[in-house]
């Protein structure tokens, strides 16, 4: 079987349930040689976060802000407002609702009474930059060639962010599935990887719900603007969705995007320009996983859940999603940044991270191509007053 033909998602969940099967009954020898890869593995993609930001980052800030109109503003505001809001109303039903699901009781016990494995041997990899350095540097250079309109510098961060994504998908994408089972080999021999499948379900069960309620509020608050029927506007964007379930693809999708947004009404000018733009700069479903996926994590293994800290988080998230769509792999790993730097992730806990993402990759491009629609429902009666 040639393995470069299935999915990422089938290699995550074929890793995960191999390393929690696998972790019963290998010695302590075999896991550590698998924690000495895990080690050597987190310090190199360590060293590449930064240079990820400053490479994905930069070319995606200043093509927004290259020729930047009213149409593109009030576009961007409204991407990057609902982004935000996303991240909110999953923060405030995440810490509502995800306290019942996990015992947090347990969950500390688990953290604490695990055996650590050491690896054999381990190679230091130092970042170029910290985090919040790359991110500094992101908006100043990107913001600048903006500015300035320098095609050399353009040209030059437009080839780096070529080689970044080429990287993420010949050097990180292709081993994430041996980190992953890397990482549920050790918890598994461990005893703390049950107690995290068991939570998998339920929290993947609440961000699908989740992702249908921000649906309908989007078209709610769209219908009201635009003075259209919501569930009808909302309907007719249905071709959109199940295309953007079965190829996990924004811009695969944008075809039928574009078609079913001038169905809803919208002028093909402003359809023709709000749905290619939203699908680079409008990741709110992808928010949402990422936002509750946090809590979830830090809830599994016992940590605080801070308001101020999570909103820096959402804040600071929504810039990054700005450069997702370019990173093969998706927002998660244009997010692992912010993860690192605000939330403090370690490498452990951002390899779950990715795991549990993934596993719901489809859904979160889905509400995100979906949620365009009503963005162009928006921004169409905000630019040119039409009426119903």
């Amino acid at each position: 079987m040639n393995l470069s033909k299935i999915g990422l998602l089938p290699r995550v969940i074929i890793a995960i349930i191999l390393g929690v099967a696998c972790g019963a009954f290998f010695p302590e020898w075999a896991v550590r040689c698998f924690i000495t890869f895990n080690s050597v593995f987190s310090h190199f993609l360590s060293f590449l976060i930064p240079l990820i930001i400053v490479g994905l980052v930069t070319p995606a800030i200043a093509d927004i802000g290259k020729g930047a109109g009213k149409l593109l503003l009030i576009t961007a505001l409204i991407a990057y407002g609902d982004t935000v809001f996303s991240g909110l109303l999953s923060y405030f039903t995440s810490t509502s609702i995800f306290p019942s699901l996990i015992d947090r009781g347990q969950a500390a016990q688990a953290v604490a009474t695990a055996e650590e494995l050491q690896p054999f041997f381990t190679i230091e990899i130092p970042p170029l930059l910290d985090v919040m350095s790359a991110l500094i540097s992101a908006f100043v250079l990107g913001l600048g060639i903006s500015f300035f309109e320098s095609p050399n510098l353009k040209n030059a961060f437009d080839e780096f962010r070529d080689i970044i994504a080429k990287t993420i998908e010949v050097a990180l994408i292709p081993i994430l599935p041996l980190y992953i089972f890397s990482i549920f080999l050790n918890m598994s021999f461990t005893g703390q990887a049950w107690h995290i499948i068991n939570v998998f379900v339920a929290i993947i069960g609440v961000i699908f719900v989740m992702h249908v309620l921000l649906l309908v509020f989007q078209y709610c608050i769209a219908g009201a603007i635009a003075r259209r029927n919501p569930f009808k506007a909302l309907y007719n964007m249905l071709p959109a969705y199940f295309t953007a379930l079965g190829t996990s693809s924004s811009a695969a999708t944008i075809p039928v995007t574009l078609n079913q947004v001038k169905r809803n009404g919208v002028s093909e000018g402003i359809a023709g320009f709000v749905v290619p733009l939203c699908a680079t700069i409008h990741l709110s479903g992808s928010a949402m996983k990422i936002t509750a996926c946090a809590v979830a994590l830090i809830l599994m293994q016992g940590g605080t859940i801070e308001f101020g800290t999570f909103m820096g988080f959402i804040l600071m998230l929504g810039v990054m999603m700005v450069a997702a769509p370019g990173v093969p792999g998706g927002a998660i790993m244009a997010a692992l940044g912010v993860l690192q730097s605000i939330l403090g992730f370690t490498a452990e806990q951002q390899a779950v991270m990715i795991a549990l993402y993934i596993t719901m990759d489809s859904f979160g491009t889905a509400c995100n191509v979906t949620g365009d629609g009503a963005i162009a429902l928006v921004v169409d009666r905000i630019y040119s007053g039409k009426t119903a």
